[in-house]
């Protein structure tokens, strides 16, 4: 038996605290599903990988793991025809779990929970792989061009806790529902990380509202680059008004209106750069986003793509066509934070600061947190991921997700519901919101 031959795949998936941040379907919920993946070779060397931990993507990784055993590490490509054959098209839980992870990337197909799910088998793979043979993992992907990725503080309009009488987790943040809010929400991520760039999660309160918080961002932080994403939140004509009053303030503004037509006649209408996480997620959405320059930014996530060579065909794509990049980010612990750094420090026209949810939260599964200095993460020469699983820390997040009848309603995460916790009659809105 091959050195590199698998021998168990094991997962778990846990349950992790998280803030009220306040987004246009609602705020997050006080835990948010993720799913760790260990796979371990004939050598007994283990790799990491990290993932979206919802029930619809259980269901599709646990016929993957029973099937791998056997296959090698470096067996990367058949990872794909494997999950095709073994998952099926498991159909999505009902309820919120027919959405994407916060109901921002439309509705769930087969293909892109696949591709969701084969993302941490691959990560793990490439990070067993690499401990094997004593690489870091951007040494497999062709090399890093960088030793530190830039990433962006990552603002949100947010609530001091969450409602009373749901569990969770205090933090010392406070309340951000203004623009004065938001400065100082700022003001504590470029002190405490050092971020030079910031980015605003919109969607939550009228334009002109959320615009004042951009415009206070730009005199608190002069020069620094700035970003809005309403989460398509927004009519065209409400997309090109915010272009039009944050014209020459705005790095980009992202995803202003839901769907390709709608962002193409916003990019025929203004100067100021679009960018997206939700029109482009799949390979058939980049051909009519591209040509009808529709988007000017692609934010990529390895978790969307299928994994960290898929991202590298990604920038690829984006390169061909003189379209920029960046990085997006949803709920993630330092796992999947060291795969976006890995594949990033390989990039060599990653245009844009990453985003990062990371220092929002204060739980995590490895043994020793990343840190920012200067808002850049520094890109790990360690054997593949530069990671190492804590996993007393695991047991307990585990154990979380066990308890049912105080967690259950917190494996698929939808934050309509959270919401309702604090207003009941609160639905979703459908869009455009304004």
């Amino acid at each position: 038996m091959s050195r590199l031959t698998i021998t168990a795949v094991r997962l778990t998936p846990i349950l992790v605290s998280d803030p009220p941040l306040l987004n246009t379907q609602g705020v997050h919920q006080p835990y948010t599903p993720r799913l760790v993946v260990e796979v371990e070779t004939a050598d007994g060397v283990t790799g990491l990988g990290e993932t979206y931990g919802d029930t619809t993507y259980l269901r599709l990784a646990r016929p993957l793991a029973d099937a791998l055993p056997g296959h090698r590490v470096s067996d990367l490509n058949a990872l794909f025809a494997l999950a095709e054959r073994v998952c099926g098209d498991a159909p999505p839980a009902t309820g919120a779990a027919t959405l994407d992870v916060g109901g921002q990337r439309g509705v769930l197909t087969a293909d892109k929970l696949r591709l969701s799910v084969v993302s941490a088998f691959e990560v793990a793979c490439l990070d067993a792989l690499g401990r094997t043979l004593g690489l870091p993992v951007h040494a497999l992907l062709g090399g890093k061009v960088r030793d530190s990725v830039d990433y962006s503080a990552y603002l949100f309009h947010r609530w001091a806790r969450h409602p009373d009488g749901v569990p969770c987790e205090p933090d010392d943040w406070g309340a951000a529902l203004d623009p004065a809010g938001i400065v100082t929400q700022a003001r504590r991520f470029a002190r405490e990380h050092g971020f030079t760039s910031f980015k605003l999660k919109g969607g939550v309160f009228e334009p002109d509202r959320e615009i004042a918080a951009v415009l206070a961002l730009a005199e608190a932080f002069p020069g620094m680059p700035l970003r809005l994403d309403p989460n398509g939140a927004w009519s065209v004509e409400t997309s090109l008004y915010v272009a039009g009053r944050l014209r020459g303030v705005l790095q980009y503004l992202e995803d202003p209106a839901t769907g390709t037509d709608a962002m193409a006649r916003v990019s025929a209408g203004t100067d100021v750069p679009l960018a997206t996480n939700m029109c482009v997620t799949t390979v058939p959405e980049i051909r009519d986003a591209f040509t009808r320059d529709a988007v000017q930014i692609v934010l990529s996530d390895h978790h969307y793509w299928g994994g960290l060579h898929r991202t590298r065909e990604l920038a690829a794509v984006c390169r061909a066509f003189g379209v920029g990049l960046s990085m997006h980010s949803n709920t993630h612990l330092g796992i999947s934070l060291a795969a976006m750094t890995q594949v990033a420090a390989t990039v060599p026209h990653l245009d844009y600061a990453c985003d990062s949810h990371y220092p929002w939260q204060r739980e995590d599964v490895i043994t020793t947190r990343t840190r920012f200095r200067d808002g850049r993460v520094t890109v790990s020469d360690t054997p593949g991921l530069g990671v190492e699983l804590d996993h007393e820390r695991l047991a307990v997040l585990h154990g979380r997700w066990l308890d049912e009848s105080t967690y259950g309603h917190y494996r698929d995460r939808d934050d309509a519901a959270a919401m309702r916790a604090a207003d009941p009659g609160w639905q979703a809105p459908s869009v455009p919101r304004w």
